[in-house]
């Protein structure tokens, strides 16, 4: 499926907002328990500053985003990103995550990121699978760690160079 990156702004909140809180309702893929109000949005902006950070369009409509972030505030931690995507449950399948996955790549690269970072819920195989698919390796399990739902769950960690 063909689809264009533009970069995330403040146009974007309603879309953006929309698609994270269908899975914040919906799954355990975003970890906050109910609905969060658009004004979170301006937070998704803060974390991404200075790193890069898109809106997935694909015939003119958003159908999700994508962004690095920095690991850790430390400069030691520099080189060294985590990766966050959400991408409309009818477009998931299509190749949009792994054109995401490029984009942030390629962007990291120019920054100076040598390697990604995902925390994933165990819950979230279809993620899990992704992320192995595309060159990620598990580096470890935060056991029991999270509770949503009312279901304790694990958080599973997984890296990929990049440079």
């Amino acid at each position: 499926m063909n689809c264009i990156f533009e970069t995330m702004s403040q146009e974007h909140e309603s879309d953006v907002m929309d698609i994270f809180n269908y899975y914040i309702e919906n799954s355990f893929y975003a970890y906050p328990e109910t609905r969060i109000p658009n004004q979170f949005f301006s937070k998704f902006l803060e974390i991404a500053k200075f790193y890069p950070a898109f809106v997935i369009k694909t015939e003119g409509i958003i159908v999700g985003f994508c962004l690095l972030r920095p690991y850790n505030p430390f400069p030691v931690f520099k080189e060294t990103a985590e990766i966050s995507y959400f991408i409309k449950k009818e477009f998931t399948g299509k190749g949009l995550g792994k054109q995401a996955l490029d984009k942030l790549e390629e962007a990291g690269r120019k920054m100076g990121i040598r390697k990604i970072l995902a925390d994933i819920s165990l819950e979230n195989k279809e993620s899990i699978a992704f992320h192995q698919k595309h060159g990620f390796t598990e580096c470890g399990v935060f056991h029991q760690v999270a509770k949503k739902f009312g279901k304790t769950f694990d958080i599973v960690w997984m890296e990929k160079e990049i440079s």
